[in-house]
């Protein structure tokens, strides 16, 4: 019933007049399990994820898979997605391209209903959390708002960047590992 719903969402954004306007490529609803208890929310497809379909495939995407595994889950366990689901016409998407996508993005999440939501960098804070983040100093906190647990840090293109960006990538995927161990208890 849920992986229904969730294809039902992935064709509602595959056939958004609005969301189409901002952007190019194959539509990129996310992936993944629709029970998974951690959800990774991005900013935007690049352009290998604009090709496929799917979140996370570039350069990015590999280190953030191999951090998924680092942090003790499966690929299949959890789900990824972003609030904007195709590849941006001017690089970075506007506030209204991610506030647009965001209503596609709460569907999503109601029907996952996450324990732990993983915000990737500051597109996915404005998304939910309604702001930025000062990532140098909030990233790898914990908060909890309207009911649910959120993770941030770095975008993985941050950490692919920069090697400051990835000692604080790894340091927070720690804390995130601790974090889902101690719900599995």
């Amino acid at each position: 019933m849920k992986e229904k719903a969730l294809r039902e969402i992935a064709e509602e954004i595959a056939c958004c007049p609005v969301c189409k306007t901002w952007g190019t490529g194959k539509p990129v609803p996310g992936e993944g399990n629709a029970d998974a208890e951690v959800v990774f929310i991005g900013e935007a497809p690049g352009k290998e994820e604009a090709k496929t379909g799917r979140p996370f495939v570039g350069r990015s995407g590999k280190l953030l898979r191999e951090m998924i595994r680092a942090a003790g889950l499966k690929e299949e366990e959890v789900f990824i997605t972003s609030p904007v689901h195709y590849l941006p016409l001017r690089g970075t998407p506007s506030r209204q391209n991610v506030l647009h996508g965001r209503e596609h993005l709460l569907k999503q999440l109601a029907v996952i209903d996450p324990k732990i939501v993983v915000l990737l960098g500051n597109t996915a804070c404005i998304a939910l959390l309604g702001r930025k983040v000062g990532l140098a100093e909030g990233h790898g906190n914990v908060t909890r708002e309207n009911g649910r647990t959120y993770f941030v840090t770095f975008h993985p293109a941050f950490a692919v960047r920069f090697p400051k960006g990835k000692k604080g990538f790894l340091r927070d995927f720690e804390k995130l590992k601790a974090l889902i161990g101690r719900r599995k208890k």
